[in-house]
């Protein structure tokens, strides 16, 4: 197996966004009328190369957000909350073919959420099997959908999803789980808390683990202490999903791989594991 970070494009949030303030229902508010931005961040995805087929783990960005309309102007976290830059080559189609994967070669598309800097790119992707969280399809479907963040009217007409139901079958201090391989090397994780059905991918690599953990923080340090984002619905289970990863880190050498974090592309290549994975005192 190999596994590959493919940058699709950078993204501006604001401060608040990657490093939520206060408790409640005001965490977003705050986001929204914060007034520093961060550095540009980048919007990764994920390729696995495997025996049984290519398998890609959210599909980033896509060049149309530069397009005037792609985002609804009335909704305040578009208009006011970040911040794009994705050219077309940046897109996942593009990075695949340059490392030597036609798109049409992958077999399975797994949507660790359903945020358009994750799903931005399936249009690449016609022929294969899309999987997500039935909860996150629920969650992202018609205008309740676009009233939570779900650009769901620019997915492709296309689009028929696999609806996943995670089982009561534990992965480590993980609760629910499926075995996204017949190999039973690659499985998903129920990863709650930024969105209610967001999910990760674990890849067992000889003597470690890679996870591909989505949106579960902006960047690992803010894992290790336990800090969830600004945009989090539920920040116990955001909370509870880190304290699963430390423990996890804790049994087992483990390469921790988020979206939007500049050192992931690093870890990865260097299989650099979760150094620091004592639980939050």
């Amino acid at each position: 197996m190999r596994v590959h970070a493919l940058q699709t494009g950078t993204v501006l949030v604001r401060t608040r966004q990657r490093q939520g303030v206060g408790p409640g229902p005001l965490r977003p508010i705050r986001t929204i009328i914060d007034r520093e931005w961060t550095e540009p961040l980048p919007i990764h995805a994920f390729a696995i190369e495997h025996p049984e087929g290519v398998i890609v783990v959210d599909t980033g960005q896509t060049a149309r957000v530069n397009e005037p309309g792609y985002y609804p102007s009335w909704h305040p976290f578009y208009r006011f909350g970040l911040r794009e830059q994705v050219a077309p080559e940046q897109e996942i189609g593009p990075q695949l073919e340059h490392i030597g994967i036609a798109p049409s070669e992958v077999r399975r598309v797994v949507l660790t959420h359903m945020h358009t800097d994750h799903a931005g790119g399936l249009h690449h992707f016609p022929n294969s099997e899309i999987i997500a969280t039935r909860t996150e399809l629920d969650l992202a479907a018609g205008f309740r959908g676009r009233l939570r963040g779900y650009v769901n009217n620019r997915f492709p007409t296309w689009l028929h999803p696999t609806a996943l139901d995670l089982t009561q079958t534990a992965y480590g201090p993980f609760p629910r789980s499926a075995k996204l391989t017949d190999a039973g090397d690659v499985t998903i994780l129920g990863l709650e808390g930024h969105t209610p059905g967001h999910i990760g991918v674990v890849v067992e690599e000889d003597d470690h683990a890679v996870l591909i953990a989505g949106d579960s923080s902006y960047n690992e340090e803010l894992m290790l202490r336990g800090v969830v984002d600004g945009v989090s619905p539920d920040e116990a289970k955001a909370r509870h999903t880190h304290e699963r990863i430390r423990a996890f880190a804790q049994q087992r050498p483990t390469v921790y791989l988020v979206a939007h974090d500049p050192q992931t592309a690093e870890r990865l290549e260097q299989r650099r594991p979760v150094v620091a994975a004592a639980p939050v005192g």
